[in-house]
């Protein structure tokens, strides 16, 4: 642990796909819809590469996995109109995503959401499941000049809340965000979607491995009585 004596969580940050949104499956029809306008067939044979990367990173990877001549720029926005469109229309929560940030507002924490995902396509899935006034802080994807794995996102986020990173408990799915809040000095619970990984890659990397949303309470209890 990096310290002797844990500060108590003050802030729970949560990243959007993956860990509220039950959105991992969508991704790689998303990715299909997006790549097959480039004349590419694609089965979701890269989900593990792209899995919470920045748009940048995604595309760039698939526009060099498959030759792809477009420049990254309209890769990036034709990726976010289709990802628009899916999370405004058919993604939706994980079964104990309300639940949970209720418990957790209910426990006085300060909830913030950082998402890679641009804010085009995360506000409105935040409207339509009537979560976003959960959070007092919402940091999306096309704010931050280095996505994830880069920290800036959660560095940026703890700024915003004004809680030192050391106080923050960051909720991830992906291994590439897991990196990008340890970069910023912040503890991880992590949720490994096991449809799509193997949850035993995250035990050396986060500080926690959670089964599900309906976990962290007890887990910041159990962080606030040793601490």
């Amino acid at each position: 642990m990096q310290h002797i004596m844990l500060l108590a969580f003050q802030a729970v940050i949560f990243d959007l796909d993956g860990v509220l949104a039950d959105s991992e499956p969508w991704w790689n029809q998303i990715d299909a819809n997006l790549l097959a306008e480039y004349g590419v067939t694609y089965r979701g044979e890269y989900h593990r590469n792209v899995l919470g990367v920045s748009y940048r990173l995604a595309v760039e990877f698939y526009k060099n996995a498959f030759h792809i001549s477009a420049p990254v720029e309209e890769l990036m926005r034709r990726r976010g109109q289709i990802a628009t469109e899916c999370f405004a229309n058919r993604v939706g929560l994980f079964p104990s995503a309300k639940t949970t940030l209720e418990d957790l507002r209910q426990m006085k924490l300060r909830l913030a959401l950082a998402t890679s995902s641009v804010g085009a396509s995360a506000r409105p899935f935040l409207e339509r499941t009537r979560i976003g006034s959960s959070f007092e802080v919402i940091v999306t994807g096309d704010e931050i000049q280095c996505g994830k794995p880069h920290p800036d996102i959660y560095l940026c986020t703890a700024e915003k809340l004004g809680v030192p990173a050391d106080a923050c408990l960051v909720i991830e799915d992906a291994l590439s965000g897991v990196a990008a809040a340890k970069a910023a000095g912040m503890r991880v619970a992590a949720i490994p979607d096991t449809r799509f990984v193997d949850a035993r890659e995250y035990e050396k990397k986060a500080d926690y491995v959670l089964g599900s949303l309906s976990e962290i309470a007890a887990l910041i209890d159990r962080v606030g009585a040793t601490g």
